[in-house]
């Protein structure tokens, strides 16, 4: 049986996927070191291939079926499934309904890094004993890498939510440990820069240089002290200027390319989000 080789997800899934199947995938380039891939099929899906990165499944309908480290595994609907790098594995759907997935493809030095932050030494890759799992913060998590953003920010909070996820499942990694000292300066440069680029994507490397703090251990301590994540406090100010404009008149799709979207469609999506109303009906209901 032939062994496909990839770093993450396309073409060694597209290259695999047997004649006899029936189903879909949607994917994108990986962007800040993160993959995602949408997937569904019927019958068999794809043959023994293996990736470099950290393969983290949601299974979202019916019941996955693959063989994986000698042993033949299932998940099911809401159960997530975790594949090391470099780990041989194969996928077919259990049933004749077939079965859905996302799943979020992860460059190992992006968790070596976030895993190094959370517990505050070096420390080996987090290693998931079994590959089927029940984690609440990691379902939490590739939920919300599908909510349409690809900015630098939104993925540095991704990758910590992913590490925070299987460093909690690994027991050798010790107890995620509590900053022994809150750095609230470092927190409050980073926030009061935010909110003068309140208007633009902000790449991680700006925070870094301001802060003084990696990516990771800031967006920690940024959470502990403001609630949120930098990615989140920015796009609420980005928003909150944005429906200014809004209810003032300001055509939609200048007030997305003026508050940093792609388009006016990706504004709306994030508008309605946040807002539970469209920038159009939140425009209409404005006295």
């Amino acid at each position: 049986m032939k062994n496909d080789h990839s770093r993450a997800s396309g073409v060694g899934l597209e290259r695999s996927c047997t004649e006899h199947s029936a189903g879909w995938m949607r994917s994108a380039e990986a962007e800040h070191g993160v993959e995602r891939l949408e997937a569904w099929f019927r019958g068999p899906a794809y043959r023994k291939h293996r990736h470099d990165t950290y393969a983290i499944c949601l299974t979202t309908t019916g019941v996955q079926g693959f063989d994986y480290r000698g042993a033949a595994e299932i998940s099911l609907p809401g159960q997530v499934v975790v594949l090391h790098p470099d780990e041989l594995h194969d996928g077919h759907a259990v049933g004749e309904v077939g079965f859905g997935y996302r799943i979020l493809y992860i460059d190992p030095a992006l968790i070596f890094q976030a895993a190094r932050a959370i517990c505050g030494r070096p420390c080996a890759l987090p290693f998931v004993r079994a590959p089927v799992c029940t984690s609440p913060r990691l379902a939490a998590a590739i939920a919300s890498a599908f909510l349409d953003t690809r900015e630098p920010l939104a993925a540095d909070s991704l990758v910590l939510q992913l590490a925070e996820g299987l460093v909690e499942i690994d027991p050798s990694c010790g107890q995620a440990r509590v900053p022994r000292r809150l750095d609230v300066a470092a927190v409050e440069r980073a926030r009061e820069y935010l909110d003068a680029e309140r208007a633009r994507v902000v790449a991680s490397a700006e925070l870094e240089t301001v802060a003084g703090l990696s990516r990771y251990e800031l967006a920690r301590q940024f959470r502990l002290v403001c609630g949120t994540s930098p990615y989140r406090y920015l796009l609420m100010r980005r928003l909150d200027g944005a429906r200014q404009q809004v209810a003032a008149g300001r055509a939609l799709a200048d007030t997305a390319l003026g508050a940093g979207f792609a388009d006016q469609a990706h504004f709306t999506r994030m508008f309605k989000a946040a807002y539970g109303l469209t920038p159009a009906r939140y425009r209409a209901l404005s006295i």
